[in-house]
């Protein structure tokens, strides 16, 4: 386990209008659902990236959206899709406001904050948050901690792979997948990793075009890799730390690794789930209270036990059977800090880059 603190954690045309009625799929496009009951001002609206909320209602969004709705009777209306995608909405809807609260993963949070979409405010709770883990102006700040990783299929391998050399062999043709750069947050960090390790743009796109040999295609939703890894249909594909541990209670085939390169060791940088709240929100006073309550004590215990994840609070250190499961699997692994000034800065050029090496 690197040190003490678990520091952190990667646009389609989409629905015009929430729709409690409405039912979303990760990553795929985005869909609109909610938490609680009620309507008129008791709501806040939420448009996040994918991951913390569970198909069968029982992830972490799930836990502190309904307890959050019991105790302020606010109810959550929850919209969620690729990083990018939210923030791409967001953006379209400036001068219609829709959402209140924003999450992403970077170097998407720092966009949207570069976009004029954010506001400042300093939830509760934040001042226990790390520096790194937020922004020095309140524009946002994590609630869930997590890193970037792999998963690999366990019935079919009988070890994870070890390199990223080891990818370009004929065994992974047609069955590995990464979801999309500049759109799926989980996706934009497989640019960010294989720069650091590959050092630099240019030899990083040069594997990434030998790796499209094996690769089945673009795919805007990380989430949706899980599956097909679990059931056999893919060997390898990208992720997160958290959101694959929380898969792999229903997806018993799923194990997380980290590529590194010929020779050196595993490494991972932290991805957090990043919020922050959004510029002339038409809740915005609810939208404070919901990050007050994502960054309290009750809901910071929870991320581990019921989302698979680091809580953002340096304060907060959960033992439960997730927190032990966590540790074992980033122990040995080198965690590095991208330069997210300059992914920001330059993220449409690594994902043109990306685009012309791959053929995408």
């Amino acid at each position: 386990m690197p040190g003490p603190r678990m520091p952190l954690r990667t646009a389609a045309a989409l629905i015009g209008s929430l729709s409690l009625a409405a039912s979303l799929t990760a990553c795929d496009g985005g869909s609109a659902s909610s938490a609680g009951s009620g309507g008129g001002e008791k709501t806040v609206t939420v448009y996040s990236a994918d991951g913390l909320k569970s198909d069968k209602g029982d992830g972490w969004y799930d836990k502190v959206f309904a307890d959050f709705t019991k105790k302020t009777g606010i109810e959550v209306k929850y919209v969620e899709g690729g990083s990018g995608e939210m923030v791409q909405r967001a953006l379209r809807e400036k001068t219609n406001t829709q959402a209140d609260v924003l999450v992403t993963l970077p170097p998407f949070i720092q966009q949207a904050d570069g976009k004029g979409l954010l506001q400042s405010y300093e939830p509760q709770g934040s001042d226990k948050v790390n520096g790194a883990d937020k922004a020095a102006d309140g524009k946002w700040t994590s609630v869930v901690n997590n890193y970037f990783g792999f998963i690999y299929d366990k019935k079919e391998l009988a070890e994870a792979p070890k390199t990223w050399e080891e990818l370009l062999d004929a065994t992974y043709k047609g069955k590995l997948q990464y979801s999309t750069p500049g759109v799926a947050g989980d996706g934009t960090a497989v640019l960010v990793k294989a720069m650091h390790d590959f050092g630099g743009k240019e030899p990083a796109m040069e594997y990434l075009k030998k790796l499209q040999a094996n690769n089945v295609g673009p795919s805007s939703s990380t989430s949706k890799l899980a599956p097909k890894t679990d059931k056999g249909e893919l060997l390898v594909a990208n992720g997160d730390v958290q959101m694959n541990h929380a898969q792999s209670k229903s997806m018993p085939n799923l194990g997380i690794w980290f590529p590194a390169r010929d020779g050196g060791g595993p490494t991972t940088f932290a991805l957090p789930y990043a919020a922050g709240l959004v510029d002339k929100a038409p809740h915005g006073e609810n939208g404070k209270k919901l990050l007050d309550y994502l960054l309290g004590e009750d809901a910071q215990k929870l991320v581990s036990q019921v989302g698979g994840g680091f809580p953002a609070r340096t304060d907060v250190k959960p033992t439960d059977a997730n927190a032990v499961e966590l540790a074992k699997i980033m122990a040995g692994v080198e965690v590095f800090e991208p330069d997210w000034a300059d992914i920001d800065k330059n993220l449409s050029a690594y994902v043109d880059a990306w685009k012309s090496a791959t053929g995408s």
